[in-house]
């Protein structure tokens, strides 16, 4: 497997995929970074030599955020919205979806599993 920013990019998919699986990069700036770089969409990562590896991670490092560098800053917004109080840093802590979706009904993978309330074992009294 070919090793960019230190992710192991799949070998058998073309590259314009393999490079999705670095945290950043989506296929629309995929092909941006690629079309930077000179090299054909089509290609497998495992046909790259280690030239235009070393182009497709300077490109990357040099013009973009990503991996830990963007968990970080995303990670910080987070906890400013909630350090400061809005809407948003409320909805985050609260666990609750953050942006305007409705939670009457759905939700359920930002609510967690639902919570039986009200239900009680009435116990018999011996006699």
């Amino acid at each position: 497997m070919p090793r960019i920013l230190g992710v192991d990019v799949p070998k058998e998919k073309r590259i314009e995929a393999s490079l999705c699986y670095i945290y950043g990069v989506g296929l629309t700036r995929s092909r941006e970074i690629l079309k930077k770089a000179n090299i054909d969409c089509s290609r497998r990562a495992k046909d790259l030599s280690d030239e235009e590896i070393a182009r497709l991670t300077t490109i990357i490092q040099s013009n973009y955020i990503t991996e830990g560098d963007l968990r970080r800053e995303v990670s910080e917004n987070i906890k400013r919205h909630v350090s400061i109080g809005t809407y948003r840093g409320f909805r985050h802590r609260k666990g609750l979806p953050v942006r305007g979706q409705r939670t009457r009904t759905n939700a359920r993978t930002r609510k967690g599993k639902k919570s039986n309330v009200g239900v009680h074992i009435i116990k018999e009294p011996a006699s």
